[in-house]
Order: C-alpha cells, then sequence, then structure tokens
C-alpha cells in the first residue's frame, strides 16, 4: 500500500474518530446493570446449586469483558467526548475489571506505537520470539519462553498473575500520577470486596466472584491474543515498520457471532481499533463496513482461532508463525541439505 493510500485510508476513517454521548450513556446502562442482576442471580443460586451460580458466573463474566472494553476506550479518551468523564468512569470500570487506569493507560499507549515493530516488543504485547532469538537464547531462556508460551500456562495461570501481580505493583520508575493511581484503584477494590463480604460473607462473595474474574481473564488475554498472534501476521524491524500496515495486516478482524461481538464490544474489529483508536467501539462495525480496504484486514472465525494456540515462534524468513515441530523440521532440512552441499563439492573436488 502506497504512502498515499495510506492517508487517504487513515482520512476516510476520521469521521468515525468522534465520541457519542447518548451512545456512551446507553451502553453504561446495558452493560453496568445486566452484571449486577447476573451477580446477584449468581449469588441467589448458591441456595439451589453451585453449579446454577456458575452459569450466572459465566454470564457476568462476560459483562466484565464488556465493562473492560468501556474501560479501555476510555483510556484512549474516545468513549465521551469530556476527557474528565473518560476518566472518572474509566476508574470506576478500573476499579470492576481490576485494571489500574494509568497504568494500562500507559502500557497500551506503547503497544498502539510499537505493534508489530520487532525492535520494540516488550511493553503491553504477548512475548513473540523469533526463531533466530530462541535459537541463540539459553536453555534457561528457552525453558521461561515454552513456559509462557503454554496454552495452559497463559490462558489457565495468566489471568491470576495479572489480577494479583501484574495489575497490583507498579514498575520502577513510573510516574507519581500512575504511580497513586494504582493504589486507589487497590485501595477501592479492598474496600469493595470488604463491603460485600461484610454482606453477604467471605464464603459466597469468594463462590461468585472468583469464577466470574478468572473467566473473564482469561476471555480477555484470549482475546488479545487471538488479535494478533495469527499465521500471516505483520512483523517488521524498525526500519521497516508501518504504522498503517501493522494496524491493517498486523492486527486480525475476529468474526464472531452477534451476540458474542456484541459482550466483547465489538473488539473483534481490531484493525479498524489499532488503524484509529479514537473510534469508539460503538463505531467500529460501522467504520468496517463503510471502508472497503479495511475488509481486506485477514479474517479469522472462532474454528480458525483455535489453530493459533499452535503458534510459538515467529519466522521472520517467511514472515508467519511456526510451532515447535515445525522449526525442527526446517532445521532438520537445512542440515540435511547443507550436508548434501557439502557432498557434492567433496565429489567434484574428487
Amino acid at each position: 500500500m502506497s504512502r498515499e493510500k495510506q492517508r487517504a485510508l487513515k482520512q476516510s476513517v476520521a469521521p468515525y474518530a468522534t465520541s457519542n454521548t447518548k451512545a456512551g450513556v446507553f451502553q453504561l446502562i446495558n452493560t453496568l446493570l445486566p452484571f449486577g442482576v447476573a451477580w446477584f442471580l449468581a449469588y441467589q443460586s448458591l441456595s439451589i446449586s453451585i453449579w446454577l451460580s456458575l452459569v450466572f458466573s459465566v454470564i457476568a463474566a462476560g459483562f466484565v469483558v464488556r465493562i473492560f472494553i468501556i474501560f479501555h476506550d476510555c483510556t484512549h479518551a474516545s468513549f465521551f467526548k469530556d476527557r474528565r468523564w473518560n476518566r472518572i468512569i474509566g476508574n470506576v470500570c478500573g476499579v470492576l475489571t481490576h485494571f489500574p487506569f494509568e497504568k494500562w493507560k500507559h502500557s497500551h499507549s506503547i503497544h498502539h506505537a510499537t505493534s508489530g515493530n520487532l525492535d520494540k516488543r516488550g511493553v503491553g504485547d504477548i512475548w513473540v520470539m523469533t526463531i533466530d532469538e530462541y535459537k541463540e537464547a539459553t536453555k534457561m531462556e528457552r525453558l521461561k519462553y515454552r513456559l509462557y508460551r503454554n496454552p495452559f500456562i497463559l490462558f489457565g495461570l495468566g489471568p491470576l498473575y495479572l489480577f494479583l501481580v501484574e495489575n497490583r505493583f507498579n514498575k520502577k520508575g513510573v510516574k507519581k500520577k500512575e504511580k497513586y493511581n494504582t493504589y486507589l484503584t487497590n485501595v477501592s477494590i479492598a474496600l469493595l470486596y470488604g463491603v460485600m463480604i461484610a454482606l453477604i460473607g467471605w464464603q459466597a462473595f469468594l463462590l461468585v466472584q472468583v469464577p466470574i474474574m478468572y473467566l473473564s481473564g482469561a476471555a480477555g488475554i484470549w482475546l488479545f491474543y487471538v488479535q494478533h498472534q495469527f499465521e500471516d501476521s505483520y512483523f517488521e524491524n524498525d526500519d521497516e515498520w508501518d504504522f498503517v500496515k501493522a494496524a491493517v495486516d498486523g492486527s486480525s478482524y475476529y468474526k464472531l457471532p452477534k451476540v458474542i461481538q456484541w459482550i466483547t464490544g465489538n473488539i473483534g474489529y481490531h484493525h479498524v481499533h489499532h488503524l484509529s483508536p479514537k473510534v469508539p467501539n460503538y463505531h467500529l462495525e460501522k467504520t468496517h463496513d463503510n471502508t472497503p480496504p479495511l475488509q481486506t484486514a485477514t479474517t479469522i472465525t472462532f474454528k480458525k482461532s483455535l489453530e493459533s494456540i499452535r503458534f510459538r515462534l515467529y519466522d521472520e524468513k517467511n514472515q508467519t508463525f511456526v510451532t515447535f515441530k515445525e522449526m525442527r523440521q526446517s532445521r532438520r532440512s537445512q542440515s540435511a541439505s547443507g550436508l548434501k552441499s557439502k557432498s557434492k563439492q567433496v565429489e567434484q573436488r574428487l
């Protein structure tokens, strides 16, 4: 895509990068209210069956994902026109989803500015090693990477690490605003938990809250993973990296059933979001449908997305993700071809 076409594409989505207060308020109502109802029903169902309670917890977890999308838009100052209200609602949603507003806003802005850039990985993204990096890594580094990319750890233990460690502590050297916002979020969560435990008891609270947060966390990690970890995703070194190509070619269009699309706040239109983060979630589908060049983005169905679980390393040469098995097969074939080449050279000398 030429520079002129890239500029034209960015200009074509500009009209959709506008906030709508009415749409934002309506989304808050149709998200927070059902979440509260589902949480209450999960609690009430405990007296009947823990399995029935779990059904309502699954529904509530879906709404936590939707609350997170609102939080996410607020960090981009795109949910409301007023930046102050974005900050207020963002912090409230941050407490409900257990994400500190300022910390995540900072790391996520870096993610947008570096997504697909091989020379600027490491902040706000999924850990990706290239084949060459893996070959040069120490045994300990390889072990850490293998554990990290293991689905049972990434999606199984990942939510626990995210909520209990990553989101609860600040990194060294952060600004005071970010540091104190994390403290405020932690205190607010503790107060909320304290009130709820005082009202219904700690056993009932944990039986409802733990499944909700765990399931929503796993779903969130999955969505973030699959929207950048697809077979022909875009990765380039810094001197060749391009923002528009990283958005359109490095972010997928995750085509989900309408109900799941709604509950996940249209985040499946991730290519649109990366091209223009100022487009609020309630305008993403319309932007995609009315902008033909965006419809060329890689489309992934739920069935197709399951294949991405196998991906482990990025092959820079062929610009694709590969499994560990494919990497080993490639190395063996290269070794075999190298031996054949040496044999021919020896024969020619003889």
